[in-house]
């Protein structure tokens, strides 16, 4: 059996990431309160900004941008989309 955790981005007991994806506090408080679901939609939404943006992940403010985005992702704040996409399936 997989474990879970309640998903706060998903508000709902779901499959709970394998390990922690960063090597920080902030990647054991995700472990410990988002799902696997969450940290994928995050994943795919983070892709898509990245290559609208043409961000760099060598580049220190394209790092803390995308840091912010995450926060505000995982928290259900406002944050940005890439262009014409909308997601719907959250």
């Amino acid at each position: 059996m997989s474990k879970t955790v309640f998903c706060k981005k998903l508000n709902k007991e779901l499959e709970a990431l394998d390990y922690a994806p960063m090597p920080n506090a902030k990647g054991e408080e995700i472990l410990a309160n988002y799902s696997k679901q969450a940290w994928k939609l995050w994943q795919d939404h983070q892709t898509r900004i990245i290559n609208e943006k043409e961000l760099s992940l060598m580049n220190p403010e394209h790092r803390k941008y995308l840091l912010e985005q995450m926060n505000k992702f995982l928290n259900n704040e406002n944050y940005d989309e890439a262009e014409g996409f909308k997601e719907d399936n959250i």
